[in-house]
């Protein structure tokens, strides 16, 4: 849990320069109000509802679990929300909470593009200006979510500095906000970033754990034996574990993005290769070189291509109440193509990394046993890029 400097154990705080202080003490001030206002909370609850299609779905996905033998497995379909992922939870609190502020512009950093295309969405519903920043590569790896962020309204800015991918999107972000604090919000789309922002976001993507609490209890009866997602900085990961915490008998798995392997340079693998350390704002585990530098990272999944993992995930592992398995680009493709023949469900490739972890650790479960995955986002974006991973190259 977060103490009042917005620490989970040793990690998080507020490391910013001081022109963005009175931004964060203004945000942290609104959130702590409006997140008790019982108008705020109802608008937030018809806009998840009539707008975003939730409650999301607890799919139990029979034929995977016949086919691997083992272990039940119940999927939380995230991907069947509005404008087709997780994102757009987070990103209506924030949109609602900015224009209560009196902010008429959201700014925001994509890599997938889910976030981006979340933010534009929301701006458009509140009409309110919008710029999205996105690493130059990932423009290239998402161009139909750069083109649908475009046709909602938004401005899309390619980065091109450092590996040109999230985090840098992330670095612009924060300076577009240091020169336009007094009508922008900086709508951040993951558990990451100084205080508040860790404690807004997973508050906002609570909800996924709250849904498949009810719904596994009511499907069930009772709790399941783990509950895994895939973690890049890790908004998905902490609201499906959020109100699993204190269920001690529920094993909490984080999959990261190990890319070509923990054991070459091109992983995004932040708790199985990281160091703690300072970076956007935050003390937490970065990937690092040997003098302390962020290191570039790598990913087939743009959405999991960054150097750093949130604070609570970081207290979370120091604890020992979560773990964190790294999966690689080979395994992730696999389970991508496997869910998509199996189930009928194509997946992010992003949430297909946790999707090969169940894979792996299903069949050595009894079947008495309930896995849930949390698929974090649909696959239509990814088709291009999984094909010519496969060799194939798509032409419009």
């Amino acid at each position: 849990m977060t103490n009042p400097n917005g620490r989970f154990g040793v990690h998080g705080g507020q490391y910013v320069p001081e022109t963005l202080m009175n931004a964060l003490l203004e945000l942290e001030k609104a959130y702590e109000f409006y997140k008790k206002d019982p108008a705020f909370n109802r608008e937030l609850k018809e806009l998840f509802q009539e707008y975003a299609n939730r409650p999301s779905r607890l799919y139990y996905a029979e034929k995977m679990t016949r086919d691997l033998g083992g272990a039940k497995i119940y999927l939380k379909r995230e991907d069947l929300n509005h404008t087709g992922a997780h994102k757009i939870n987070n990103v209506l609190g924030q949109a609602l909470l900015a224009k209560k502020m009196g902010k008429t512009r959201l700014i925001a950093e994509t890599g997938a593009g889910q976030h981006g295309v979340a933010t534009a969405t929301a701006a458009a519903l509140m009409d309110m200006e919008c710029v999205v920043f996105m690493g130059e590569e990932d423009t290239r790896r998402q161009a139909l979510n750069v083109y649908r962020m475009k046709l909602l309204g938004s401005e899309v800015i390619p980065v091109t500095t450092g590996t040109a991918t999230l985090k840098d999107a992330v670095s612009e972000a924060m300076r577009e906000w240091t020169k336009r604090i007094d009508d922008t919000h900086y709508c951040l789309g993951s558990v990451m970033g100084p205080h508040p922002f860790p404690t807004i976001v997973r508050d906002f993507q609570a909800v996924i754990s709250r849904e498949a609490r009810e719904q596994i209890l009511e499907k069930e009866g009772r709790l399941p034996d783990a509950v895994m997602a895939c973690v890049g900085g890790g908004s998905n990961a902490i609201g499906s574990f959020y109100h699993f915490i204190p269920d001690e008998s529920v094993r909490l798995i984080g999959c990261e993005a190990a890319g070509r392997g923990v054991d070459t340079r091109e992983t995004a693998a932040t708790i199985a290769t990281g160091r703690m350390g300072i970076f956007h704002g935050m003390k937490s585990y970065f990937c690092q070189d040997q003098y302390g530098q962020i290191a570039p990272v790598y990913s087939i999944s743009a959405g999991l291509d960054y150097p750093g993992i949130g604070p609570e995930h970081a207290y979370l592992h120091d604890t020992g109440r979560a773990e964190y398995v790294p999966v690689t680009d080979e395994e992730a493709v696999e389970a991508f193509e496997y869910l998509s023949r199996t189930e009928g469900i194509i997946p992010a490739v992003e949430s297909a990394h946790a999707i090969a972890h169940a894979m792996k650790i299903a069949p050595g479960m009894s079947p008495d046993q309930i896995i849930l995955v949390t698929v974090s986002g649909r696959g239509d974006k990814d088709v291009a890029a999984i094909a010519r991973y496969r060799g194939e190259d798509l032409h419009d």
